[in-house]
């Protein structure tokens, strides 16, 4: 299946809740993505200590802990209450081999020493929403099951997406619409629910998805809902992921052993980006201007690339709609 730029820009997690093949997907259960894929690439053993950052349903975690048998560990970090609840469920059976914590992946650096992990083999990163989230009537975070706009991952931190909408001037919240969901039609959409909020507040999933149908031009062939660019900027602002992920990637830097590989899954081009440049920065090394005839700056390569992106195979697309816009990128510590 060939993926064309606005492919890549789309949070396809999101999109799965307003398509009949995600609502599908939904009531089937969470799968993990790449699985076969993100295994491989994180390559965990026996004795090795590895940190799920990004627990989810913990279907990743539960695999690199078969696989690091008998005595591999795994911290398994999530911002989500519930998550976490889900994920000790399920990981029970590998006993003190598994140590889980609820937070932010951005604060990777401070928590996974303190845990005992200051030193690991791997990290992975699957970024997003699980179908859990989605499917949450309580949060918002899909058009499809609907609810109150919170969108937090932690709900005791931070501002629910229902307070920028009712607070944002149209100016600022179509910066945020173009910034974080690179959206089209982003003042049409702000302009619109300023207008509409001013009779009524739009609080909820329901009312957001439907005031962007009305919005926007109506396509020939639609693959994803109108509303998927918008609720993936506003979840993005309310949970500061961008700057999670940075903050993620830079932990890696610290917390790799030379040898230990950093596997991250992204779904739209945002992200995607920044993991590429971080990437490409660490495998380069040198920060000095082009001008310059040799290196003055002293900064050594910090990490190697496991080769090209990789994407999910057309079979795992069909299985499971949401993985269409996923993307796989390695690398690996080298020593200072």
């Amino acid at each position: 299946m060939k993926r064309t730029k606005s492919d890549a820009a789309l949070d396809e997690k999101t999109a799965a809740a307003g398509s009949p093949e995600g609502g599908a997907y939904l009531r089937a259960g969470h799968l993990p993505v790449m699985l076969g894929e993100v295994i491989e690439t994180l390559a965990p053993r026996s004795g090795s200590l590895q940190i799920d950052a990004t627990l989810g349903g913990a279907g990743h975690a539960e695999r690199v802990l078969e696989e690091s048998s008998p005595d591999g560990r795994l911290l398994g970090l999530d911002a989500d209450a519930a998550a976490i609840a889900r994920s000790a469920e399920r990981l029970a059976r590998f006993g003190d081999r598994v140590v889980l914590r609820q937070t932010n992946f951005g604060d990777v650096a401070q928590v996974a020493p303190a845990a005992g992990f200051g030193q690991v083999d791997g990290i992975l990163l699957d970024l997003g929403l699980s179908s859990y989230q989605l499917s949450d009537t309580e949060r918002g975070f899909g058009f499809r099951a609907g609810g109150r706009l919170d969108m937090r991952f932690d709900t005791s931190r931070g501002r629910p997406a229902a307070d920028l909408l009712a607070t944002m001037e149209a100016a600022e919240m179509a910066a945020l619409f173009r910034k974080y969901g690179e959206e089209p039609f982003a003042g049409r959409i702000a302009r619109a629910i300023v207008e509409t909020r001013r009779q009524v507040p739009v609080d909820t999933a329901e009312q957001l998805a439907a005031l962007v149908e009305r919005a926007v031009p109506a396509p020939k062939a639609r693959r994803t809902h109108p509303a998927t660019r918008v609720f993936q900027a506003l979840r993005i602002a309310v949970n500061d992921e961008l700057g999670a992920l940075e903050a993620g990637l830079a932990a890696s830097l610290v917390l790799l052993r030379p040898g230990g590989r950093l596997v991250v899954l992204s779904y739209h081009s945002l992200e995607d980006r920044i993991v590429k440049r971080f990437i490409a920065a660490e495998q380069r090394g040198c920060v000095c201007p082009i001008e310059v005839p040799i290196c003055v700056c002293g900064r050594s390569p910090s990490l190697r690339s496991l080769g090209k992106s990789r994407t999910p195979s057309s079979e795992e697309v069909a299985a499971n709609p949401r993985s269409r816009s996923a993307r796989l990128r390695g690398a690996e510590r080298i020593a200072a």
